[in-house]
């Protein structure tokens, strides 16, 4: 089964993340189909645009971790002393992958339903155009603990002082706030969701091919080089956060209580990742 579905419909090319039992939870495969599916609607030149969606309940939920934090066996992960040159290559890889919505000569609408957390997020924000439902969400919760946001496209989104408050807090945000503070472009309710993207979607596919490939060149010349430096950093980053104390303990934690019982105790604040304890406080107070 494919994790990535690619259909071509008239000037449209759709791409559907394709793990549905999953939320679509990035495993080894997505990003790699994802990026040879962008390339291979670039290449046609009958498309003219591209819809990225997810199929069933989400469009995506990030990186799976019952493979990359709970199996003590994975590429995220790797024994001390850890080569940081060998983690920056599997995940520059992934980076450059989702990077290829931005890249890509033609446009990239994002259709986001559900969630669109952690990795899932990096493949919105790094598309031309991100629509979501109201009740859909977007956050980043490994800024908490073990991981940082390798495409580093927040503070291009929404600038440096609202970027720090989704990421200093790890917070989920509803497709309504998203649309508020400019981080997606708009959002609609989710019966309308289908229908608002197709008639956005239809509307650009009238647009030359050529003529859609010149304003997005010019529009993303503009930010391209400030980019690149981010990510490199950012990617750089997210490996240590993997490997620092606090980051091997929430990988152990994972193992030790299964990745869900370790996700809910980071993003509610409850563990203590660097003395590796729950926390002895009531939340609430």
């Amino acid at each position: 089964m494919q994790s990535v579905l690619y259909e071509k419909d008239g000037r449209i090319a759709r791409i559907t993340l394709n793990r549905p039992e999953f939320m679509n939870a990035i495993d080894d495969k997505i990003p790699r189909e994802l990026a040879n599916a962008v390339s291979r609607a670039d290449e046609d030149p009958k498309v003219h645009v591209m819809l990225l969606s997810g199929a069933g309940r989400a469009f995506c939920a990030g990186y799976d971790l019952m493979h990359y934090a709970q199996d003590p066996d994975n590429p995220m992960t790797q024994d001390m002393p850890w080569d940081p040159m060998k983690d920056f290559q599997f995940m520059w890889a992934n980076t450059q992958a989702f990077m290829s919505l931005f890249r890509a000569m033609k446009p990239v609408v994002c259709k986001v339903h559900g969630f669109a957390v952690a990795g899932g997020s990096d493949m919105a924000l790094c598309s031309d155009i991100a629509i979501m439902s109201h009740d859909a969400q977007i956050g980043y919760m490994p800024a908490r603990v073990w991981g940082c946001p390798t495409t580093a496209m927040w503070v291009y989104r929404i600038g440096p002082e609202r970027a720090k408050r989704m990421l200093f807090t790890g917070d989920m945000i509803s497709g309504r706030e998203a649309a508020k503070i400019g981080l997606v472009l708009e959002s609609v309710d989710s019966k309308q969701l289908d229908y608002h993207v197709e008639a956005l979607v239809e509307r650009i596919s009238t647009v030359p091919v050529n003529q859609l490939a010149m304003q997005k060149m010019a529009i993303n010349s503009g930010v391209e080089a400030q980019i690149n430096a981010s990510q490199r950093l950012a990617t750089l980053f997210d490996g240590i956060t993997r490997h620092s104390p606090e980051g091997l303990n929430f990988k152990r934690r994972a193992e030790d209580v299964g990745w869900k019982q370790a996700v809910r105790e980071r993003d509610l604040g409850i563990y203590d990742w660097t003395s590796d304890k729950p926390i002895d406080r009531d939340i609430n107070s």
